[in-house]
């Protein structure tokens, strides 16, 4: 049975640094370097306040087996990205890669987006300038701050995984 409620809260002392909790569960997360903001903007490094749902995982199929989760599952593929510009009709949507079109790849060197939890962030509607690109994915080695997103250890996500569904709903909170 899915979690109804995932709460994500920032850590004492540091604005980069929070807490999801889960089930009873804690785990440590890395947030936006903006910390959690209600009036999230295009590239402040905000990681946005307010009420979301879980759309979908995004997964490296080359790099792992299948998570198990109640979520709809897309592979990653080389040319998957996510439109950042405001300009553009497809702002804050998966898109296609070809030739020199900008974007926030998916299929990353690193293991960041190795699984992604793609959230309904600035969706409906969809606001140009209101951010973009906002999932839950995997920790950089050191805990770095994200873009704006919330960043979790590979065996974490694996757990959140077994417990998110499409209904479950993510409050991220100051």
């Amino acid at each position: 049975m899915p979690a109804s409620l995932i709460a994500i809260r920032t850590a004492a002392g540091s604005r980069q640094r929070g807490w999801l909790q889960v089930w009873g569960q804690v785990i440590p997360v890395a947030l936006g370097r903006g910390g959690i903001l209600a009036n999230k903007r295009e590239g402040d490094g905000g990681t946005p306040r307010g009420t979301f749902r879980p759309r979908r995982l995004w997964w490296r199929a080359d790099r792992h087996s299948r998570p198990r989760t109640l979520l709809p599952v897309r592979l990653i593929g080389p040319e998957d990205a996510w439109c950042e510009d405001p300009a553009d009709r497809h702002y804050n949507q998966p898109i296609r890669l070809r030739g020199d079109r900008p974007g926030d790849r998916l299929a990353r060197q690193d293991h960041l987006y190795d699984f992604i939890i793609e959230i309904d962030h600035n969706s409906r509607p969809r606001i140009a300038g209101r951010g973009s690109a906002v999932f839950l994915h995997l920790a950089r080695p050191n805990f770095g701050p994200t873009a704006g997103c919330v960043a979790m250890t590979r065996p974490a996500m694996l757990r959140l995984l077994q417990r998110i569904g499409p209904r479950t709903r993510i409050v991220i909170q100051g």
